[in-house]
């Protein structure tokens, strides 16, 4: 076979960047519906829809293993309630609200009360009068255990490693309490009924009669504690005011006979008297002064006289003497007559003398009079003390019988009080015969209906968001922005061998009809110039585009033109199990020029169509596919041929489909429905993109028809609806 050296396609360049340009406005698109569809409410009501079979089998499910909980597994409870009244009056004879109060009317009063019903000692007085230790309900202990106890399945084990079992001894008394005293007050409930003073016991038991019982029997138990409590405490009451009150008469006794010596010991004299000797100390300090202010000014006009004696100071001597007969004689003294001189000198030293000789008589009157004002003072103050001592004790025994004669009067009245004691409550109404409150059916039946129709609700959503396949062309097209040109069914084949027949029988069937419409859009794809070499490849392996290129190739030939299958998928070489016939070589051989085309094709007439297969290379394929002697080939062979049809390996695991994508026309990708992760889709378009490839169309392969539907997409894609299925021949 001769090849010229021709290019291969001289627009090849612009479609290129025709490609380019493409993409990016698909790229834009997809993200752009991505970010439309980030929450799609009507898409999970859809799924909910969808799913209401399954919702629906899922709630009566639950339904059912509700009903059988409520009826069959729940042991039945009774409940009966006895309600007390808090006496508001105070209806006792004698008022003795500061001896010991009742029970107050505020709410923290009213809750400390209901803390009371409900406390350990009443509890246990409950547990002990009706022998609740010997009840299996209230004591565990007397239960058969469970075969799924814990201890039952220890047991089992031990027996099983060939040890002794453990046998439950005699339990200690406070334990079997302690347990039954738990379980009691867990069957117990008491409230105060808002806006009112009425409390309300309720006992939920097994049996009807037991929570009548010990409903009414804890009143009783309470209010019998109200009157014992009041009792205690109206006894303690009296002990301690007898105490006191001997106390108090001893005390008063104390304090009277104390007064009663003072008076006899000293001499207590009244106030008027007390009053008299304050004067006259007052009057003797009077004195005392008078004489130590004459004594002072004597002393300072002697120092004075003393000092300035023997000077000139004729005036101010004088003046200071206080003396007339020295004021006269100063005067002539300063003019400087020397008798006047002497005279003055002689006057000053008398006074001197005079001053000296007073000094000396006003020291003993002054030593007597500070001596008999002390005497008064102290006298004062003993009699002031003695007097206050007196008063205070007279305070005090004062004060003591006031104590003593109230505290006498409420003995008195305590006393009386310890036979009229009641209790603050009393028993509105009994309670009767208990009524079934567990279980609550229908509560049970709907919590369980709602329950399962939301634990299927949770799994459809769970199955929803953990999808990363693709079920609609509107998912694919909106997460590639590339156009979906068709949707193949699965088809109803169990070997590969039995494509062929298939699509040769059933012209008319749903797959067929869908490679015929996928033949119609990639051909219409171009009005002007049609492609004629076109690629079918993948993501990854098992997405089916080597059935979508040989049904491809078939449904071609049968618009009566020359059709050729390239097998371009040469490592793994599956067109050995769809066909029967073998090929006489192949396309490494062809290339190479050992072998021509014609010798190499299958050439059936049943298949209406060539195929040239694979086979081993001893160079690399995606070398083999960029040299030179293939781009002849592919020359020769669109010159040879109407349409060239290749299939090439998935592009993500070799580089083969982005070399063999720059010798044709359109590039048909194959995505496998509801399995071909979202991510894997991406990633293939993005790699073909990359070498300036542009997908012409998407095609979702294998599609499960029975799975659509149940979906619910099936009513919206024409070969899958119900009104669709006339048409087509399976």
């Amino acid at each position: 076979m001769e090849i010229s050296r021709v290019n291969y396609n001289p627009d090849q360049s612009s479609r290129y960047e025709d490609r380019g340009a493409g993409e990016n406005k698909a790229q834009q698109f997809r993200s752009e519906r991505v970010e439309e569809n980030e929450l799609d409410i009507g898409q999970l009501l859809g799924v909910i829809w969808r799913g209401k079979w399954f919702i629906a089998f899922c709630a009566v499910i639950a339904l059912g293993i509700g009903w059988y909980y409520a009826t069959r597994v729940v042991v039945p409870k009774y409940a009966a309630e006895s309600r007390l009244l808090l006496q508001v009056r105070d209806q006792n004879v004698v008022d003795l609200e500061s001896v010991i109060s009742g029970v107050g009317k505020d709410q923290a009063s009213l809750n400390t009360e209901v803390e009371i019903m409900q406390s350990r000692g009443l509890i246990e007085q409950l547990v002990r009068d009706l022998e609740l230790t010997e009840d299996p309900e209230f004591n565990r202990l007397l239960r058969e255990p469970s075969p799924y106890s814990s201890e039952v399945l220890l047991n089992r084990l031990r027996q099983l490693l060939g040890r002794q079992v453990v046998v439950r001894g005699e339990p200690d008394e406070q334990v079997v309490m302690n347990l039954t005293l738990r379980a009691a007050q867990n069957a117990i409930a008491v409230t105060a009924e808002r806006g009112t003073y009425l409390f309300r016991i309720r006992v939920t038991t097994e049996n009807r009669a037991k929570s009548k019982l010990m409903a009414n029997r804890l009143a009783e138990i309470y209010l019998d504690d109200q009157i014992r409590t009041k009792f205690s405490a109206t006894e303690y009451a009296v002990n301690w005011l007898s105490q006191r009150v001997t106390e108090l008469e001893a005390e008063l006794e104390e304090k009277e006979n104390a007064i009663q010596d003072i008076n006899t010991q000293s001499n207590m004299i009244s106030t008027a008297a007390l009053e008299a000797l304050n004067l006259r100390v007052r009057e003797s300090r009077a004195r005392l002064q008078v004489v130590e202010a004459r004594q002072a000014r004597t002393r300072e006009r002697l120092a004075a006289l003393t000092s300035m004696q023997g000077t000139e100071l004729y005036a101010t001597m004088a003046a200071e003497s206080d003396d007339p007969q020295l004021e006269e004689l100063a005067s002539s003294a300063e003019s400087g007559d020397s008798g006047a001189q002497a005279a003055f000198a002689s006057r000053v030293a008398t006074l001197i003398s005079r001053d000296q000789s007073a000094l000396a008589q006003q020291q003993p009157e002054l030593d007597r009079l500070q001596s008999a004002h002390d005497e008064l003072v102290n006298e004062m103050e003993a009699r002031t003390a003695d007097r206050a001592k007196a008063d205070n004790l007279l305070r005090e025994a004062e004060t003591t019988r006031v104590l003593y004669e109230t505290f006498l009067a409420r003995l008195k009245e305590t006393s009386i009080q310890i036979g009229l004691q009641q209790a603050d409550s009393r028993i509105l109404s009994d309670a009767s015969s208990g009524f079934r409150v567990e279980p609550k059916t229908n509560r049970i039946l709907t919590m369980a209906f709602l329950l399962g129709a939301t634990f299927a609700v949770a799994i459809l959503m769970l199955r929803h968001f953990m999808r990363d396949g693709f079920r609609t062309a509107d998912e694919l097209e909106a997460a590639t922005g590339l156009t979906v040109v068709g949707q193949v069914p699965k088809m109803p084949i169990r070997r590969r061998k039995g494509l062929l027949d298939y699509l040769v029988r059933n012209p008319t069937s749903a797959a067929s009809e869908a490679v015929r419409n996928i033949r119609t859009s990639v051909l219409l794809s171009n009005v002007d110039n049609p492609p004629r070499v076109i690629m079918s490849t993948s993501s990854v392996p098992g997405e089916g585009k080597t059935t979508l290129a040989i049904a491809f190739s078939h449904n071609l030939s049968g618009l009566g033109k020359r059709v050729l299958l390239i097998e371009g998928d040469v490592r793994r070489r599956t067109f050995k199990n769809y066909f029967r016939q073998p090929g006489g070589g192949g396309l490494y051989q062809v290339i190479a020029g050992t072998l021509s085309l014609d010798e190499a094709l299958i050439q059936d007439p049943e298949l209406g169509f060539d195929v040239l297969m694979g086979d081993n290379a001893s160079i690399n394929a995606a070398d083999l596919f960029a040299s030179e002697r293939f781009r002849e080939f592919m020359k020769f062979v669109r010159e040879q041929y109407d349409f060239v049809v290749i299939d090439t390996p998935p592009v993500l695991v070799v580089p083969d489909a982005r070399v063999l994508g720059h010798y044709v026309d359109a590039i048909m990708y194959a995505v496998h429905w509801d399995r071909t992760p979202k991510s894997q889709v991406q990633d293939g378009v993005r790699q073909l993109s990359s070498v300036g490839l542009t997908v012409n169309g998407l095609v979702l392969s294998q599609l499960d028809p029975k799975r659509m539907r149940r979906y619910g997409y099936g009513g919206k894609y024409g070969a899958y609806a119900g009104y669709g299925r006339r048409y087509y021949n399976t």
